[in-house]
């Protein structure tokens, strides 16, 4: 019994170390902006000018 436990908590640490791997390995500024985010996020040309 005390080994399905062992493994039982061995697999869930490999898979909380995958979970947390994937989370936060990657690009050192986040991942890169696609063009409808820039345009969403671009100002107004003109003050004026609706969206």
């Amino acid at each position: 019994m005390a080994l399905l436990l062992l493994e039982a908590l061995g697999a869930l640490l490999i898979l909380v170390f995958i979970v947390w791997w994937t989370m936060f390995s990657g690009r050192n500024k986040g991942e890169l902006k696609s063009d409808a985010d820039a345009q969403r996020d671009a100002p107004p040309e003109k003050p004026g000018d609706p969206l």
